[in-house]
């Protein structure tokens, strides 16, 4: 039987305490590409989609031949570049390692949300988990990528 990633997650957060025991000026926080990688894998074991080879530049997978982007975090916030992906699909990712839709829908509704704001000098604009949680409750379910039959 594989391991899952909700078993390699659990074991990386028991390594993180063990250094932040060791180490009390760090946090070592699991962030960056490892966590995004880890939400690109759940996505494709969830939801109807199929992951790119490596990277790609500014999608993560397709869906029905709608180009979708993943941003994943374990944080309050999520990232959003200065292209308006076909599709956002934003995770979270808890303690053990599963994973929480925060949105799921047309990248253009968070566009409309945020184009006011000035471009950050990285190119990837912070947006709370609060909210988009609360632009996701509007999308139709037609708009949605489609969750694997369990």
């Amino acid at each position: 039987m594989s391991k899952t990633i909700q078993s390699y997650v659990r074991k990386l957060l028991g390594i993180v305490v063990e250094m932040q025991k060791d180490y009390p000026k760090k946090k070592f926080t699991l962030d960056g590409r490892l966590v995004g990688d880890i939400g690109e894998i759940l996505a494709e074991q969830i939801y109807d989609l199929e992951l790119f080879e490596g990277l790609q530049k500014d999608y993560d997978a397709t869906s029905h031949g709608r180009r979708v982007q993943i941003k994943t975090t374990m944080k309050e916030s999520l990232g959003y570049g200065n292209n308006v992906p076909d599709y956002y699909l934003g995770l979270r990712i808890d303690q053990n390692g599963r994973a929480e839709e925060i949105y799921n829908g047309p990248g253009v509704i968070i566009w409309e949300h945020i184009k006011h704001r000035k471009p950050p000098k990285n190119h990837l604009f912070n947006i709370s988990i609060r909210q988009l949680k609360a632009l996701n409750k509007d999308i139709p379910s037609y708009e949605r990528i489609k969750k694997k039959a369990v």
